[in-house]
């Protein structure tokens, strides 16, 4: 089987519908076809080959239903495109520039972009962290000094979460990633992301920031105390996490200018994909994110709908 790793490669190895339908074919029904309506296995394969009929509920179906592709009229062939381009850019790429790209207008290749970010919620990343783990907290939001005069708020220096948003992130180092948005940044909400996602015992790396005391009693806690100076004390430090963060906001800064609250998990999720995904080729990445193209469909009333 032809492999690539070049957006050209790509092209030649997926040229057009049918060898598309092929590979997700391969890569959904590892085990053998299944209906996607009811779940029984006996099924019909018609002459193309694209097609197949259900024995019990005698229903057709393709490859793309049950997926985040049913229903979309965009040919797989850019799908695979847009798959390639949001997993193998560091910091992500635009609506604008991925409409020009696919040939289609900027809402769909938006609408495209927020259901691969869905998708990205992957299980496999999902294991807990444990050993030696870095922990931080970062502010989503326009700076006030950018803004104008009559714009701006007034004593949200800082920590405030009046205007921007907190992101909590762990990264166990050389090992996975976890992110979240949230509404505040105190020792319940910090100390309930710690111990969901990190193993009790675990070295737990931080800076000074007081709402981390909360673990002090459960995990290893380690300190490096950046307000007088200090970035690296030993083996404590969080430059781990904090290279993420610089990730995140230099893609939110060049490549999106602009993200919501409502849909900032989503974009999470898409660094998060990306980073936890950094030691892979571009077709193993490109096939993890595709493999989990099976996760619930995201429609479009669901997304623009006030409330996510």
């Amino acid at each position: 089987m032809k492999r690539f790793s070049n957006m050209v490669e790509l092209l030649k190895k997926f040229p057009n519908e049918k060898t598309c339908l092929k590979h997700l074919k391969a890569m959904r029904w590892k085990d053998g076809i299944y209906c996607p309506h009811c779940g029984c296995r006996k099924v019909f394969t018609f002459s193309n080959g694209i097609h197949y009929k259900c024995a019990d509920c005698r229903k057709k179906f393709t490859a793309k239903v049950g997926s985040i592709f049913e229903d979309s009229k965009i040919p797989l062939q850019k799908w695979f495109l847009a798959i390639y381009l949001i997993s193998s850019h560091k910091k992500g790429i635009s609506s604008v520039q991925l409409s020009k790209d696919l040939g289609v207008t900027q809402k769909t290749a938006w609408f495209i972009l927020h259901r691969l970010r869905h998708a990205s919620q992957t299980k496999a990343f999902n294991m807990p962290l444990k050993n030696i783990v870095e922990v931080d907290e970062t502010y989503i939001g326009g700076k006030e000094k950018n803004k104008h005069l009559s714009k701006r708020t007034k004593g949200v220096e800082g920590r405030s979460v009046e205007i921007k948003t907190p992101v909590l992130a762990i990264v166990e180092r050389k090992g996975y990633l976890k992110t979240t948005a949230t509404a505040h940044v105190n020792q319940q909400t910090i100390g309930s992301f710690i111990t969901t996602n990190v193993v009790l015992g675990s070295s737990v790396m931080s800076d000074e920031f007081r709402a981390y005391s909360a673990i002090k009693w459960l995990y290893k806690h380690n300190v490096v105390r950046h307000a007088a100076g200090e970035y690296v004390n030993g083996d404590c430090h969080t430059n781990t996490v904090e290279g993420f963060f610089s990730l995140l906001k230099r893609g939110i800064v060049g490549i999106y200018h602009f993200v919501s609250a409502k849909h900032l998990n989503r974009y999470l999720d898409e660094f998060s994909f990306r980073y936890n995904s950094r030691w892979f080729t571009e077709e193993e990445r490109f096939n993890v994110l595709l493999n989990n193209c099976d996760a619930k469909r995201l429609t479009y009333q669901q997304l623009i709908r006030k409330y996510a």
